[in-house]
């Protein structure tokens, strides 16, 4: 009878050979053939040892970088799934996976604009398709945040389990993809004088390179990264990375559900009960959370560092939000001919100039009043700016007193 774990190691040996083949310089299409014939479908946990192995054993990691894409296209579709562990929603690994494919649609987009591109006569205007592509890189730069829990919440835990080499070379591969996608975005920005047969020659180059990096991207992940966290992480530590994980912000989805392990739940509890201590008073998060939701007016909070931190979620919003807000520069949140408006306020703010900007709008029915305040330390020191909005047409047509108990006909 044939040892497993014999088995085993004789095939993560066999595979680390076929990967160092590529290194060598071998026809990936070669190699992925005899993957095929030799291994089949190769455990999502040998993929990982074997790079870990692979490093650990001198081979440089800027290499393994360079030759990452490779491996990813030859390991595509051999993996072996089948030991991956569920995960419910709000889970992180859920959250990120429903931001792959939100992210997989966007890239697409491109790859169809791109296409589209191409078709122009050399000459044509392509005013259409660059402002198409503009937008759609400038949603697909949200993956910015995507990237940024996994570095900063994810891979220490796996480094706690002496899992270095994998998120290092993920974290080089993440900055290539920040760098496509700020090359195009550039590109874009510049081209008002390039004719279609250029840009068509800028998409070969740029744009559909870009968009193929944030799709390999997705393959590494979902077939190699998060079934092996999975495997590693514990359930407590997977609660810390979803508590956090709204500081950094969510990229193109919105998670509507909250996921609390079941060896947490005791402590959750115990965190909800207890009380927020404030210099003027106390509340519990439940109350916290309902009193700020409860003011008839639309709260948004942007730090010293220009980034959104919160946003109130009232019945009644006057302009949209989601979760995909938190963690961006509040100047992505504005259309581009706004933003310098924006960019004042804040530098007004921070310098102390100023301390309180207004503005008032008429939208349907509504009157919409709109003011930014200038939030400050006990030393002076700015802190953030807080927006409020809110429709005070009802309040424009008071007239004389009420000193008299009446209450509005209002939905409960």
């Amino acid at each position: 009878m044939v040892d497993q774990s014999d088995a085993a190691q004789k095939r993560r040996e066999l595979l680390k050979s076929l990967i160092l083949q590529l290194h060598k310089g071998s026809n990936p299409d070669e190699v992925r053939g005899q993957i095929t014939r030799l291994l089949g479908t190769v455990p999502y946990g040998d993929v990982v040892q074997v790079e870990q192995q692979l490093i650990a054993e001198g081979l440089p990691q800027e290499e393994v970088l360079s030759l990452c894409d490779i491996h990813s296209a030859v390991l595509r579709g051999q993996i072996d799934l089948s030991g991956m562990k569920a995960t419910p929603a709000g889970h992180p690994v859920h959250t990120f996976v429903k931001e792959n494919e939100a992210i997989a649609r966007v890239a697409k987009d491109v790859h169809a604009a791109c296409e589209a591109l191409r078709k122009l006569a050399p000459n044509a205007d392509w005013t259409t398709q660059r402002a198409e592509l503009l937008n759609l890189f400038r949603t697909l730069s949200d993956v910015d945040k995507h990237y940024r829990r996994k570095e900063n919440l994810v891979f220490p835990y796996l480094e706690k389990q002496g899992i270095t080499g994998p998120p290092t070379v993920m974290w080089g591969k993440h900055n290539q993809i920040r760098a496509a996608l700020k090359g195009a975005l550039d590109a874009l920005s510049q081209s008002n004088d390039v004719k279609a047969g250029e840009a068509a020659a800028l998409a070969d180059l740029l744009f559909d390179p870009a968009a193929a990096a944030v799709e390999d991207m997705i393959v590494k992940e979902e077939q190699i990264l998060f079934p092996m966290c999975l495997d590693v992480i514990k359930e407590g530590e997977w609660y810390e990375v979803a508590m956090q994980s709204p500081e950094i912000g969510f990229c193109l989805y919105d998670p509507q559900d909250v996921w609390v392990p079941k060896d947490a739940e005791a402590t959750v509890q115990e965190m909800l009960g207890g009380r927020i201590m404030l210099p003027t008073g106390s509340f519990t998060l439940p109350e916290l959370e309902g009193m700020m939701n409860t003011l008839p007016v639309d709260i948004t909070f942007v730090d010293a560092e220009d980034t959104v931190r919160y946003f109130s979620a009232g019945r009644e919003r006057i302009f949209d939000r989601n979760r995909t807000v938190l963690g961006r520069k509040v100047q992505l949140c504005h259309p581009p001919q706004s933003v310098h408006i924006v960019n004042k306020i804040l530098d007004d703010f921070r310098s102390g100039r100023q301390s309180r900007a207004e503005f008032w709008i008429k939208m349907g029915g509504k009157f919409i009043y709109i003011s930014y305040y200038a939030v400050r330390g006990h030393d002076g020191g700015y802190l953030g700016t807080v927006e409020m909005t809110m429709d005070v047409a009802r309040y424009r047509k008071l007239e004389g007193e009420r000193r008299l108990l009446s209450y509005e006909s209002v939905e409960a």
